[in-house]
């Protein structure tokens, strides 16, 4: 069964004069999720780490910027509406169920919707300052935000979504492969297999008129690519100005698999064959 919770009817208690109170948000979070503190505080830590961002600078901006947010009451109605009925919408277009909570909630600037265990339990987390920041406060985004994350549960409730990878190369390849099924799966409950909740002025336009262009790129990236230089997974990437292009290329290369596969087959792959998946994949479009 899905569960969900609005946690943001508490956001005005996390400021004091308009400045987020980080004491306050500890206590916060502890009531929405026992236990999780780390789990927020070390994805800081680990974008920190990287030497760029600083939590003054890129972080605390977000979040001071949400309690006068007009949209934030917008976005709390868009939530409201696309949770109503969402384990009947599971059931009718896939036949199976899903047992998870789905949360939002004000969080550090982690994402705008995330997967992650919480006492064993399958946790979507939507954070408010991530999306009033993207404007992706709409019933539309937020079909997106929440169709796409559930997918990742049904993968890693029918099939296997952690592997541990042997190289770079086969990291990227895999967050490519998942990242395209979560889209899949966010088509088929939108009911259009070329809907994105990314296309705002003219992405997926010129995703198509480039997909050659990035593959070729994705491909030759390989090699190098590490969670600091890659250009394809998040809205603070720019490839070629354009930000979560991986998406896009993930969600051709799996619909590229159901040609020969059946989606529920695919979840349970392992790494090996979905990397030589993947060079078939390449040879296919660009050889």
């Amino acid at each position: 069964m899905i569960k969900t919770l609005d946690a943001s009817v508490q956001i005005p208690s996390l400021f004091l004069d308009g400045v987020f109170q980080y004491s306050q948000w500890t206590a916060y979070i502890e009531s929405v999720c026992p236990n999780p503190v780390h789990i927020f505080t070390d994805d800081v830590k680990k974008c920190l780490d990287s030497g760029l961002y600083t939590f003054e600078k890129d972080f605390l901006p977000i979040l001071n910027a949400v309690p006068g947010n007009p949209k934030l009451d917008v976005l709390r109605e868009s939530f409201a509406a696309v949770v109503e009925g969402l384990d009947q919408r599971v059931s009718a277009c896939f036949g199976r169920t899903l047992d998870a909570d789905v949360i939002l909630y004000l969080g550090l600037c982690n994402g705008a919707g995330w997967v992650t265990r919480v006492n064993g339990r399958d946790v979507i987390l939507l954070g408010v300052e991530k999306i009033l920041e993207l404007g992706w406060y709409g019933v539309d985004d937020m079909h997106g935000l929440i169709y796409h994350e559930l997918g990742h549960v049904y993968q890693a409730q029918y099939g296997v979504l952690e592997r541990e990878p042997a190289s770079s190369a086969e990291n990227f390849v895999w967050q490519l492969f998942t990242e395209g099924i979560a889209m899949y799966f966010e088509q088929a409950l939108v009911g259009n297999p070329h809907y994105y909740h990314q296309d705002k002025n003219g992405w997926l336009a010129w995703c198509e008129r480039h997909f050659p262009q990035i593959l070729s790129d994705f491909h030759a990236d390989l090699s190098s690519m590490t969670p600091s230089s890659q250009r394809y997974f998040g809205d603070w990437c720019s490839y070629h100005g354009w930000g979560d292009t991986g998406y896009y290329l993930g969600a051709r290369f799996v619909r590229h698999l159901t040609e020969t596969h059946p989606f529920d087959t695919l979840l349970g792959l392992e790494i090996q064959p979905v990397f030589d998946l993947y060079k078939e994949f390449v040879k296919r479009y660009q050889l």
